[in-house]
């Protein structure tokens, strides 16, 4: 068969399987719908309410469960289409919505226009007041932090797969190393949190799991050849809930790292901390100003004092697998931008545009480029690989040349090339949202239907990689045990 003809079925087949998809969601009723949506089950409400949707357009409360789950899931953007219009109906449940999603985008004034509106159809409802005011109170801490955000130079972003966001730091060797847990401890092979190592090379931190606590920050010494002597972090640094994303600077006892408890914003939020040499104690953690946090996951802060930059990353606005990690220029002394108009201070706070922090005249490139050079590997990691695959619990391959089975190679060398396509995708649909956000109404309705047909393309190739490279597992499998 001719490469015409592979690529004709193969499409046929893409075909058969949505359609199946399609029909399979169709024997779901809305009612089914209704109740998952009840019990707080949103990812599998919402196929469901997308496909009413597309025949109902202008059903108000259709309109408002999707809007719901698409929030409830993470996809803020495009939550308040479905909401807004909910809300001009009418919909009681949507203002509140409303109003919490412009809270997180940092429109206050819409946002309490949203909330006057709940409060005034609810005025003879305790619990639905309580709820209100929990809500603005909220918004009215943000409102607050957002007046104090830090003027920062962002020089540059790039949009990664969740699962490989450490590539994009590029330490100087007297700034320690970053790597997957599961790369340095092989008890942990499904955890790609990352453990630090410091300079020397004799002492690491970590976030190990307890079943009470949850995650807590652990370090742990260098003992004749191998790392020992583990100890947890006394409080203030491990909290309730989370601590994770450890990294110490140079001076060895300034620590950042992120935390879902310590009165988070919402999900990890960055904080900075010094040991106490005198009393072997750590000062109680300070949460880092606006940009780096936000009411979404901001972790894994790291600042090369070689290199003189930093980096973050953050989940905000960006689909459930992905990240976006920021390069920026540490401040010496922490200095607030100094400005009266809040909508500025939104977008600096939001970092709609990291042009927009930017110094007047000044030439970045040198600074982007020595920022994205390649740490020199250790001697013990030369040679190691080209990547890592787990086959199973006694075989990690490296190299393609480590595959036993042609097929399986050949289906893993696929994964390994659309990868690299779906890296490009992620990082134009990074650059397509920040236009979206400085763009106006005619630019925004052509570059809605980029974003939306480039995240359907995004989504379409993650879904194939995993299934190449669990067709390359499970063949890989199959020929070891013959």
């Amino acid at each position: 068969m001719n490469n015409i003809g592979r690529i004709k079925l193969r499409h046929l087949a893409i075909s058969i399987v949505f359609v199946l998809g399609c029909f399979t969601l169709r024997g779901q009723t809305l009612e089914e719908a209704k109740e998952l949506y009840l019990e707080g089950r949103y990812a599998e409400a919402l196929p469901i309410f997308q496909i009413e949707y597309r025949s109902k357009p202008n059903d108000a409360s259709l309109n408002h469960w999707l809007g719901v789950c698409l929030y409830e899931t993470g996809n803020i953007r495009d939550a308040e289409k479905h909401l807004a219009y909910a809300s001009q109906k009418k919909i009681p449940e949507a203002y509140i919505y409303l109003g919490e999603l412009y809270t997180k985008m940092y429109r206050f004034d819409e946002a309490e226009k949203e909330f006057e509106k709940y409060r005034k159809i609810k005025r003879r409802d305790k619990e639905a007041l309580a709820r209100l005011e929990e809500k603005q109170a909220y918004a009215d801490r943000l409102k607050r932090l957002v007046k104090r955000t830090e003027d920062i130079q962002i020089i540059d972003s790039i949009a990664v797969a969740k699962n490989k966001f450490l590539s994009a730091y590029r330490l100087s060797a007297s700034s320690g190393s970053l790597v997957p847990m599961n790369e340095f401890f092989s008890d942990y092979p499904n955890s790609t949190l990352p453990v630090f190592i410091n300079e020397k090379k004799d002492k690491i931190y970590f976030s190990q799991q307890d079943p009470e606590r949850g995650l807590e920050i652990c370090s742990m010494e260098k003992l004749l050849d191998n790392f020992g002597n583990r100890k947890i972090l006394p409080p203030p640094v491990n909290d309730e809930k989370d601590q994770a994303y450890p990294f110490v600077m140079t001076d060895g006892v300034t620590l950042y790292f992120a935390s879902t408890g310590h009165n988070s914003l919402g999900g990890y939020d960055l904080y900075v901390t010094r040991y106490n040499l005198s009393s072997d104690s750590y000062l109680n953690p300070n949460q880092i100003n606006m940009p780096f946090n936000s009411p979404f996951n901001d972790y894994m802060m790291v600042i090369d004092e070689e290199k003189n930059v930093g980096w973050f990353a953050t989940d905000r606005f960006l689909p459930k697998d992905s990240v976006c990690v920021y390069t920026f220029i540490p401040n010496r002394e922490v200095t607030l931008i100094d400005s009266d108009d809040e909508q500025y201070l939104a977008k600096r706070a939001r970092i709609s545009s990291i042009k927009d922090t930017w110094k007047p005249g000044v030439d970045y490139s040198p600074l982007i480029a020595l920022a994205k050079e390649k740490q020199a590997l250790p001697e013990k990691e030369e040679g190691k690989g080209d990547f890592e695959f787990i086959i199973d619990d006694h075989h990690t391959y490296h190299k393609l040349s480590d595959f036993k089975s042609p097929t399986a190679g050949e289906l893993f060398a696929k994964a390994l090339t659309l990868q690299e396509t779906l890296d490009r995708y992620q990082a134009e649909l990074a650059a397509k949202r920040e236009q979206y956000a400085e763009s106006n109404a005619a630019d925004k309705n052509k570059l809605a239907d980029a974003i939306l047909s480039l995240e359907k393309d995004t989504e379409a190739l993650y879904k194939e990689i995993q299934q190449l490279t669990l067709q390359a597992r499970n063949e890989e499998i199959r020929n070891m045990s013959r």
